[in-house]
């Protein structure tokens, strides 16, 4: 893996997974007023404070005084710097700085040496093919302006104007370069305009996709990554993140579900979430939680039997060292063995199903959590709705996640948001810490991080079909 350097914009960094690799070359473009002379020179003058990395600043328009005066705007002063020997703003003519950067001790040759540059801006590229109307001819003055910036192991941003705005077209720039970000300026709410940062290409560097929200403000670019959110520290703080088995799943939660929250897993009627819920509560389950799972239509005791069978649990043991109970709501035959882990509230109101709960399973799990023991519960939305109504259920399940968060018991609740509604389905969204997604879409399956207390979303991943456990994997 190359070395990398920080980019001196911390939400660039996260990104790039870390910063540029040192000595890429990089295409940095978009359309005038974008904020690419900021970004640059954000670059530089962090590289020298962050990092104490020297580096040099060319341009072929502004005269140095203006980009000094312009840059004390956002506290940096880099005349300062200069005097330190640990910055240089040049200006000069592209067929000059071409002719001295091929001259052997030549003049970009001296300063690199001077300051032993590090990190260097050229401002535009446009430039140095200006007038050039043979394409070969262009290609080579980039090709040899990339060739000599590696030669020097500097780490480059190479600024290029954006002439067009046909956003699908590509520079041929593009392909002699190591990346490419782009800076674009939207349309957005009719009134208001929307910067945007997007990583197109980076070589050496796992990227996080998609096009980021950026602001100038006092102190330079400051970008916010996609999918990201406020942290609830309410949840994440003092909590114990517990493994879901799922590697994909727990290194977005930064080790797994904060112990105490609610996650709901939503699905859609085609895709395949038992590997999602088998692998999460054998977890657990392995683990030494007691676990307590309302079933659903489609999925009975014999079910979860024999798929918790190939994660190495034996459900059948953890009814006889009552380690597990189930609620049902259907009139389906109790398999031997299990009665005592079974309570039956199919014929019953809701109100004696509220307190036929609390009866007989408040005191067990109020007597073990005295000893220290831990909780998980997995439960179907769905079920509580169809049987029950979407006002009991949103009240119970309100109560649900009051109780359990205070003594630091976690739900895992299976849900298909299509079926139960826009309304409700956005009441569970809000009265949970986070949301899980899974959706067959063509012929993919998808699993995407909707929300979490960590504050992080993710992009869809797809779902393969794996033959060990946990038997999917998201990529």
């Amino acid at each position: 893996m190359k070395n990398i350097t920080t980019t001196g914009i911390d939400g660039l960094d996260c990104v790039l997974n870390g910063g540029f690799p040192v000595e890429s070359t990089i295409l940095l473009e978009g359309a005038p007023g974008t904020g690419k002379t900021i970004l640059g020179m954000q670059f530089l003058y962090q590289g020298v404070i962050q990092n104490n990395e020297p580096g040099v600043y060319i341009t072929f328009e502004e005269f140095p005084e203006q980009i000094y005066r312009e840059m004390l705007d956002f506290g940096w002063n880099i005349k300062a710097l200069e005097k330190e020997n640990k910055m240089r703003v040049i200006c000069l003519s592209p067929d000059i700085l071409l002719e001295q950067m091929k001259s052997p001790n030549g003049l970009f040759e001296q300063i690199i040496k001077e300051i032993n540059c590090k990190r260097i801006v050229i401002d535009s590229l446009n430039l140095f093919h200006f007038g050039m109307d043979d394409l070969i001819e262009k290609r080579k003055t980039i090709y040899t302006l990339r060739n000599i910036l590696r030669k020097y192991t500097l780490t480059t941003l190479l600024i290029h104007e954006q002439t067009t705005n046909i956003r699908d077209e590509i520079p041929f720039e593009s392909y002699v370069v190591d990346g490419v970000i782009r800076l674009s300026l939207q349309k957005h709410n009719h009134i208001y305009r929307k910067r945007t940062l997007e990583v197109l290409k980076m070589r050496g560097c796992k990227i996080s996709e998609g096009e980021h929200i950026y602001r100038i403000n006092e102190t330079g670019i400051n970008l916010i990554p996609a999918l990201t959110m406020i942290e609830d520290r309410a949840v994440t703080q003092n909590h114990e993140n517990i493994p879901t088995g799922i590697s994909a799943i727990d290194r977005l939660l930064y080790g797994g579900i904060p112990r105490g929250s609610t996650f709901i897993l939503d699905t859609n009627s085609k895709a395949n979430y038992k590997y999602f819920g088998a692998s999460i509560v054998t977890s657990r389950i392995a683990a030494g939680d007691k676990i307590i799972v309302l079933l659903s239509s489609l999925t009975t005791i014999l079910d979860l039997e024999h798929i918790y069978r190939l994660y190495g649990i034996d459900l059948h043991e953890l009814v006889i060292q009552e380690k597990v109970y189930f609620i049902e709501h259907y009139d389906r035959p109790i398999p031997n063995g299990y009665d005592s882990a079974v309570i039956k509230v199919g014929h019953l109101s809701n109100d004696e199903f509220r307190n036929v709960i609390q009866d007989k399973l408040g005191p067990i799990v109020e007597e073990t959590l005295k000893r220290g023991e831990d909780w998980f519960i997995y439960q179907d939305i769905n079920t509580l709705v169809s049987l029950r109504g979407k006002e009991f259920m949103n009240s119970y399940f309100t109560e649900e996640v009051a109780k359990t968060s205070s003594t630091n018991i976690t739900i895992v609740a299976l849900c298909n948001f299509t079926e139960i509604g826009p309304e409700t389905s956005s009441f569970l969204e809000r009265t949970s810490n986070g949301v899980f997604q899974t959706w067959v879409d063509g012929n993919y399956q998808y699993f995407q991080l909707k929300k979490s207390p960590q504050g992080n979303m993710s992009q869809p991943l797809i779902v393969e079909n794996i033959q060990a456990k946990p038997f999917v994997r998201l990529v």
